[in-house]
Formats: C-alpha cells, sequence, structure tokens
C-alpha cells in the first residue's frame, strides 16, 4: 500500500527586531541565515540573501550574508514506497533581511515595497530513510526564482532552461538527518 504525507512548515523570524532597534546590531552567531537543508533547498547553506544580495565570487561570504529577519515556508509531499524507504517532493521559499542599509550588503535591507520580489523560490525531489527515531535525506534542489539576479540587469531571475539554468550555479544536492 503507498502511504502519502503532506507536510508544511512556515518559520518566521522577527524577535530579533527588539534587539536591534536597541541594539542597532545583533552579534554575528544570532543572526539569521538562508539556504541549505533546512530552509530554501535550492541553495547551499548560507548562500541566499540578504534580500537581493549576490556573495562575492565562489566563495561563501558569511559576514555579509547574514540578516536580522527572516522568512521561511517549505511545502513537502512524501510517498512512502518500501518499508523504510520514501520519495519526496517539495517546494521552499523565504529569503532574510537586514533592517539597516548597509553598504556591503546592497539590496539587503527589507522595504515593504521591494521584499516580495526577493522571495526566493526552489523545489526538488529527496529520498527519506525513516528509522523512525531519525530520519536520514537526500535533497536534489533546484532554484526556480533567483532574486539577486533581479539586480544584474540580465532578466534572468526565473532560472528556466530557456534563462540558462545550469547545473552548476541552480542545483544543490542536500544530505542531512
Amino acid at each position: 500500500k503507498l502511504g502519502l504525507v503532506k507536510l508544511g512548515l512556515v518559520k518566521l523570524g522577527l524577535f530579533k527586531l527588539v534587539l536591534v532597534k536597541l541594539a542597532k546590531t545583533i552579534p554575528f552567531e544570532k543572526r539569521y541565515f538562508a539556504g541549505g537543508a533546512n530552509s530554501v533547498r535550492g541553495w547551499a547553506a548560507r548562500t541566499l540573501g540578504p534580500g537581493g544580495y549576490k556573495g562575492t565570487g565562489g566563495l561563501i561570504d558569511f559576514n555579509n550574508q547574514s540578516g536580522d529577519l527572516r522568512l521561511n515556508l517549505n511545502m513537502e509531499y512524501r510517498a512512502k514506497v518500501w518499508s523504510f524507504v520514501e520519495l519526496a517532493a517539495f517546494f521552499d521559499a523565504g529569503n532574510i533581511w537586514t533592517i539597516f542599509d548597509y553598504k556591503t550588503q546592497t539590496h539587503g535591507m527589507f522595504l515593504w515595497e521591494e521584499f516580495y520580489k526577493q522571495i526566493a523560490l526552489a523545489y526538488g525531489v529527496g529520498v527519506r530513510l525513516d528509522f523512525s527515531f531519525f530520519i536520514f535525506r537526500v535533497d536534489f534542489g533546484v532554484k526556480l526564482y533567483d532574486p539577486a539576479l533581479r539586480y544584474n540587469g540580465s532578466g534572468l531571475q526565473w532560472r528556466t532552461a530557456e534563462n540558462g539554468l545550469n547545473c552548476v550555479d541552480d542545483v544543490v544536492i542536500h544530505r542531512s538527518i
């Protein structure tokens, strides 16, 4: 018998807003990050955002790719195919933003008229090994909408085959427990 499960998760990080307004900044270890196995799975860990900010080159820029606000939406549909083996299809949306306009994080500040245009979208498939006390998973995530490409003038923020979708920049494999 084929068992189907629908999962959804919404994460909204706003509680640090008061801290930021009082202290003008929050410590690095308390800031939000986006991308990775528990966030928007079309991006590698800590490589998304803030807002429309594009990291420098191929290196992860930890200081600049962190924010004060976070929005994360995950939807997953699982189908049990055999004993403890499940297949999954997922859709993720989200990003992080800063409260202040930092020169080193261009397009990273939260603005009401811009934030919805900066929500990254990704989709993909995965395999789950459900051992009841933990789940080992492998996800194959693909970027659908890259907000950082809105600001480079290319008009290629929608990542499709016609817009230059490629396996090196737009596809990520995540392993997690």
